[in-house]
């Protein structure tokens, strides 16, 4: 027990002879003694325990570096500090593969909306439960100007996003607010752009909550027919005699992960909450 080889130290603790190597290498746990005229490493049982000790920090999430620094000084204070940190480490670690889960839910949703959505031009009358969206007012019409000021727009979105620390899974399929006073006089002013966001995600001082309401909806393959498909939307209203109950919103189904043209591949749905006269 006191002149065991490199592999039988290794299979004894269940590691391989090439951690036992690199252990050597950085200081971090020698062998007892190394004979001179073959290099053959020899370790004493009772280094099991250094070892033990070695494979609890690293399972705690302490790197090597860290280890041998605790080792070397035996300082308690010290291996607390050095775990209070790894466990913020591993929390804001947590909290992201959360963001990255919840990324990639909302796209896996967005895909499955796609394939469910009527085809382009259809118009539906839905049902849409309450939503939360982030929203920004850029100042600028984008009915006035064409898709390289919409860019220009999401930019800003982006730079607000940032700025209000919310989780960049949310810059996607990025939408466009017609407010009801403007809609109602068909005058097609808009300068917000907003995005849906989770409440369990996002601070509450920052979500604009749209209540659940009955909207008449078109569905719509390009940015360049929006207002056209809109214009559509609302001569439905008149001809049904439906009264407009709130703010229209463009809202973007899915992106198509391809770019043609330096443009998005979008899938629209138009959407104008109604009551029935």
């Amino acid at each position: 027990m006191e002149n065991l080889t490199i592999g039988q130290m290794a299979k004894l603790n269940h590691i391989s002879e090439q951690t036992l190597r690199l252990y050597d290498k950085i200081g971090l746990l020698s062998p007892c003694r190394r004979d001179e005229s073959n290099g053959y490493r020899y370790y004493d049982i009772r280094q099991s325990a250094q070892l033990d000790m070695i494979q609890y920090m690293k399972s705690l999430g302490m790197n090597l570096k860290e280890i041998k620094k605790q080792l070397d000084c035996s300082d308690m204070p010290s291996i607390k500090d050095i775990l209070s940190q790894r466990k913020n480490q591993m929390d804001h670690q947590i909290k992201e593969l959360e963001y990255q889960k919840r990324a990639i839910d909302r796209t896996v949703e967005s895909l499955e909306r796609y394939e469910c959505s009527p085809s382009d031009g259809s118009i539906v009358l839905e049902y849409i439960p309450k939503r939360q969206i982030y929203y920004i007012d850029s100042g600028i019409n984008f009915y006035d100007y064409g898709i390289a000021t919409y860019e220009k727009i999401l930019r800003e979105l982006k730079e607000s996003l940032i700025a209000d620390k919310l989780p960049q899974i949310y810059f996607c399929n990025a939408g466009s607010i017609l407010r009801q006073d403007d809609l109602v006089n068909r005058l097609f002013v808009s300068t917000e752009v907003f995005v849906f966001v989770d409440k369990e995600f996002v601070t509450s001082e920052v979500i604009t909550t749209i209540p659940p309401n009955n909207y008449i909806c078109i569905y719509c393959d390009g940015f360049h027919k929006e207002k056209e498909y809109a214009i559509r939307l609302l001569d439905e209203i008149d001809r049904k005699g439906y009264r407009i109950n709130g703010d229209y919103l463009c809202e973007v189904i899915s992106e198509a992960p391809i770019v043609e043209k330096n443009e998005r591949g979008m899938f629209l749905r138009l959407q104008i909450p109604i009551k029935y006269c």
